[in-house]
């Protein structure tokens, strides 16, 4: 059975590939579904400030009388293109720094895992917060910020990958006909741990959209571009709560949370398909978590065990 077969197999799987396929088609065509451009300046009434949903305008209005729905199917854009974006670097990043660090070992692997232990420890939205101060806002750098720090995860589980496969038949029968290094890291490590990579940039993705989410929240996304985070901090600057314009504050939060789940559902299946001992971990035993919590029935015995206990 293909990994595709298996993916398509399990329902958590299907289900995300759904969500996120329906965000991915309203952020392509967002400018066919949109009624309203999100970033026209409009000349409105006072009562088109903070305006409840209506005919018209589906999810209401902002404290600017522009539409809300166009605002949230824009914002999926940027969202989507931070979160992919910076992924693709982050992968990158760990993936040569795993690669490098597991296969020479010695001092620069030690040096290299220093460096990510230090990136570890120090905690990433604060630092995030620094640099885009010292740097300045903008598309670019919040996409190189989230990614240049968000690559110590992929690095340590390439490295462990890289570790174990190094030792194998086939890595050390191509050192004895005189294969490069280059070539065995490229040729023979790298697509070993290609499928590990790919289900941790999918996981990876959701907490880049996380991220450039808090930064515009606080503050410091472009403010030239509409995102959900940059929407949740309108929604609390411009008086939404004390409005009670839930129109203007819930639907950029919960589109966050549809996506992440969308992501944590795709990437955990793909993680579980490419590292099979998952599937036999106690902490992703279903029947053990729940009862935990709720009671559980025991095991029905087989036709035999119950006649011999009667």
């Amino acid at each position: 059975m293909t990994v595709a077969q298996e993916f398509f197999r399990k329902p958590q799987a299907i289900l995300g590939s759904a969500m996120l396929a329906l965000v991915l088609i309203i952020a392509v065509f967002a400018p066919l579904l949109a009624p309203y451009d999100p970033y026209e300046r409009l000349r409105v009434q006072p009562d088109d400030l903070f305006a409840p949903p209506d005919a018209e305008h589906f999810l209401g209005r902002d404290d600017a009388g522009k539409d809300v729905w166009s605002q949230l199917i824009y914002g999926a854009r940027v969202s989507l293109l931070v979160g992919f974006a910076a992924s693709l670097v982050s992968m990158g990043i760990g993936t040569a720094v795993g690669l490098i660090s597991g296969y020479y070992g010695g001092t620069v692997g030690n040096l290299l895992m220093r460096l990510v232990d230090f990136l570890m420890v120090v905690p990433d939205l604060p630092l995030m917060l620094v640099v885009i101060a010292v740097w300045g806002r903008g598309l670019l750098n919040i996409i190189l910020v989230i990614g240049l720090l968000g690559w110590t995860y992929t690095a340590r589980i390439v490295r462990s990958q890289t570790l174990s496969i190094k030792e194998r038949q086939f890595i050390l029968r191509s050192k004895s006909i005189g294969a490069s290094n280059a070539r065995i890291i490229l040729r023979h490590v790298l697509p070993q741990v290609m499928p590990l990579i790919v289900a941790q940039t999918v996981l990876d993705i959701s907490a880049s959209i996380l991220a450039e989410s808090s930064l515009s929240f606080l503050g410091l996304g472009d403010p030239n571009l509409i995102s959900w985070g940059s929407m949740l901090n309108f929604a609390l600057d411009r008086g939404a709560v004390s409005r009670q314009a839930w129109w203007f504050l819930l639907p950029p939060g919960f589109a966050i949370l549809w996506v992440t789940l969308a992501l944590i559902l795709v990437g955990n299946s793909l993680e579980q398909i490419v590292n099979p001992r998952i599937k036999s971990h106690h902490l992703f035993d279903a029947r053990r978590m729940v009862s935990l919590i709720i009671p559980l029935p025991p095991a029905p015995q087989s036709l035999k065990e119950s006649q011999d206990n009667s």
